[in-house]
């Protein structure tokens, strides 16, 4: 049974979700989630032996919410990952991560490999630091149209999707899932007109898809009482946290790493990171297996098809813990 609490961690408060016994998995979230979209994980992962927790990382849910933009950097995110396994009384854990927490999980394990026995990424691969900020290259490359440097409008996006939380979690939901017409092409999801609001050419779905029930969309959106600029402000860092990561610039992740994504992802169509994808077996030295595809699966991958998430996951954890 999933059990809540609210912890310290690296000078704030973080609620956590947990349940089992054994080696430490902490489950990351990402945008725009909560500890919640784990739910299908917990109980295989407690089932087969491993603690699992999942935290409402800072800036979402009940978890404090910093006020301060720069307060949300990676070194920031990581701190907490970190924060998290030495409280919880560990030393060290396997990370896995999704969408935003992908991130968070790669450079956990990319920063502090002696706490990391393992990482995990869902949708976006791991990362390789490139030539130039990406707040800079995404407005060139889409003359400011690109979601990353909407979001980067001080206020903008926070009252769009704050007027009605649960029909843009809604919309944000189905429309980056392998469900939504044309899933899988960044151009329709990922770039818009900024001065009619990114929902404005998203569909908005009769009715919702099977993984997601009006229940599952009540417990997220309630999560949101206190608006989106926590979790927007992640966005606001890209290119801070690209001048931060400036000493890593070359690394790789070297824990045991596994990597799972869907064909119907809009994610990996980012420029440039088909290309990549494709060279993770050469780029990462500790890559237990070829990156997973999950056929028909979006963006969601966890909650799309938590059978198959499940299985990978159980497979890589189980097979570093004997």
């Amino acid at each position: 049974m999933v059990e809540h609490r609210t912890i310290d961690v690296n000078g704030i408060r973080l609620h956590i979700a947990e349940e089992g016994e054994g080696p430490l998995v902490v489950l990351l979230h990402g945008f725009p989630e909560s500890w919640h979209s784990w739910r299908h994980q917990f109980g295989p992962l407690a089932a087969a032996g491993f603690r699992a927790v999942a935290p409402d990382q800072r800036g979402y849910g009940t978890s404090d919410h910093p006020r301060d933009v720069s307060a949300y950097s990676i070194l920031d995110l990581v701190g907490d990952v970190v924060g998290l396994i030495h409280a919880l009384g560990e030393e060290s854990a396997y990370v896995v991560g999704h969408d935003w927490g992908a991130p968070v999980a790669w450079h956990t394990a990319l920063f502090r490999p002696d706490v990391v026995r393992g990482v995990a990424g869902l949708s976006v691969p791991p990362p390789f630091r490139g030539e130039r900020p990406p707040l800079v290259t995404m407005q060139e490359r889409f003359e400011g149209r690109f979601y990353w440097n909407y979001f980067n409008r001080p206020g903008v996006a926070d009252a769009e999707f704050g007027k009605d939380p649960r029909a843009a979690l809604r919309r944000l939901l189905y429309g980056a899932s392998g469900d939504a017409p044309g899933a899988g092409r960044y151009e329709q999801a990922l770039v818009s007109d900024p001065d009619r609001g990114w929902l404005a050419d998203m569909p908005d779905p009769v009715e919702l898809p099977a993984w997601l029930t009006e229940q599952d969309l009540d417990e997220l959106a309630a999560s949101y009482t206190d608006g989106f600029t926590g979790a927007l402000n992640w966005y606001r860092n890209l290119d801070r946290n690209w001048h931060l990561t400036a000493p890593w610039h070359g690394a790789r992740v070297t824990p045991p790493a596994l990597y799972v994504y869907g064909d119907r992802d809009l994610v990996p169509a980012f420029p440039g990171t088909p290309e990549l994808i494709e060279k993770l077996p050469q780029l990462m030295p500790n890559l237990v297996r070829e990156p997973l595809v999950l056929p028909g699966c979006g963006h969601w991958t966890q909650q799309e098809r938590p059978d198959e998430v499940n299985a990978a996951l159980l497979e890589f954890l189980t097979g570093l813990r004997d």
